[in-house]
């Protein structure tokens, strides 16, 4: 089959940060699939083959700096230059569209009428809900066009992948009579090796948090700061580590030169993720107090699991009740002066309880979240078979 990948932001392995979209193509194209994609960068036009992928980069500048309005001026141009590129691609069989932004079903739809190619619509955050729900979109008037928008974008769409239960339930009460199936973030068991802690932490042995990925106002990092601060109130042997990169990291900087147990690391490549994920015995993932954004499906999450570390989170949502079901981490009230240093000291004085908490989230990553699963969970959806088993809390009936 001849499939048309969609995402703007594609990235490989050696680039890092989400490399989803890499995954999941070079699975398909290993299936013995012809994969074509199509994507932003921001350098000049070119055309790569990468591990079987024949990438076209559009030159569209991006940056998770900009605001709200040159992020609309790049969706818009990104838009318009897909759609001229995918004129000149050989017609596909498939198109496989892949959000966020949510303006790239503007391309989904123009391949369906105006070319005649269904597609398949990924959504992994729910736009416009995100951006509404942090007051970023306030006008009643854009809000529903938006919602509109949405909902044409699901009805259109062969099949929509969601990235979690929670988006996956919220789609389905949005357009009832659209095909919802859940393909989550993925865990790379084969390249993330659990390195599981030993005990006995102290100032000469400090136990190590880690945060890694995007460091923009969704994410909240002040929850984490707070936490380094509690800690060292309590003279707790911890240090966070922060590696990523956004519109946050200048300020956060220097929100905290006093706080000695803190340490920031610029974006890297994956390895260098792993690098410092293997000196690292726990994993924060943060999140802004705002509800939908608890319906994701974390990169880092996965990332945790998969390298065995013990996953420390602040929100709510369908991974408080994962991680909390599994035995993998915990969940802290973000507001709370005192229970962040309370639960983790539990960890602090027994090392048998965090070995068996990290030992159980690298199970649970090799169970259910590893990337080969979820590749062949596409290739089963591409191929409408009928049913295939997934987690207790995840049930598909896939119809032809």
């Amino acid at each position: 089959m001849k499939i048309l990948y969609i995402h703007q932001y594609f990235k490989t392995p050696e680039e890092g940060g989400s490399i989803r979209s890499y995954y999941l193509a070079k699975g398909l194209v290993d299936a013995g699939h012809e994969v074509t994609m199509i994507t932003a960068h921001n350098s000049p036009y070119e055309v790569k083959k990468i591990h079987g992928i024949e990438v076209h980069y559009l030159p569209v500048p991006y940056d998770n700096s900009f605001g709200f309005l040159k992020r609309l001026f790049s969706f818009r141009k990104f838009v318009n230059l897909a759609k001229k590129e995918a004129k000149k691609i050989s017609k596909p069989d498939l198109a496989y569209v892949m959000t966020t932004p949510l303006t790239t079903g503007f391309i989904a739809t123009y391949l369906k009428e105006e070319l005649d190619i269904p597609y398949y619509f990924e959504v992994g955050d729910l736009w416009p809900e995100a951006p509404i729900q942090m007051g970023v979109i306030q006008n009643k008037w854009i809000k529903k066009w938006l919602y509109s928008l949405e909902k044409r974008f699901y009805f259109e769409a062969e099949k929509v992948i969601a990235l979690s239960p929670a988006i996956r339930n919220y789609i389905e009460k949005v357009s009832p009579n659209t095909r919802v199936y859940v393909i989550p973030n993925m865990a790379d068991c084969s390249f993330f090796e659990a390195e599981y802690s030993v005990g006995d932490f102290s100032e000469n042995n400090k136990f190590q948090i880690t945060y890694c990925g995007a460091i923009g106002k969704a994410n909240h990092l002040e929850y984490l700061i707070n936490a380094a601060k509690q800690s060292k109130e309590a003279q707790l042997p911890v240090h966070f580590n922060i590696i990523g990169y956004g519109s946050e990291m200048k300020r956060l900087k220097a929100t905290t030169k006093r706080l000695k147990n803190i340490s920031f690391y610029p974006h890297s490549s994956k390895q260098c993720v792993k690098n410092l994920l293997d000196k690292s015995d726990a994993v924060y993932v943060s999140f802004k107090d705002v509800k939908v954004l608890g319906t994701g499906s974390p990169n880092k999450l996965f990332d945790s699991l998969a390298a065995g570390k013990l996953t420390i989170i602040n929100f709510d949502g369908w991974i408080k009740n994962l991680i909390a079901k599994n035995r993998c981490g915990f969940h802290h009230n973000p507001y709370s002066t005192q229970e962040f240093v309370r639960k983790l000291k539990v960890f602090l004085d027994s090392p048998e309880l965090l070995a068996k908490y990290q030992r159980n989230g690298r199970k649970l990553a090799e169970l259910y979240y590893d990337k080969d699963i979820q590749v062949t969970k596409l290739l089963k959806i591409l191929n409408n078979e009928y049913k295939f088993e997934v987690t207790d809390s995840e049930v598909y009936i896939l119809t032809a």
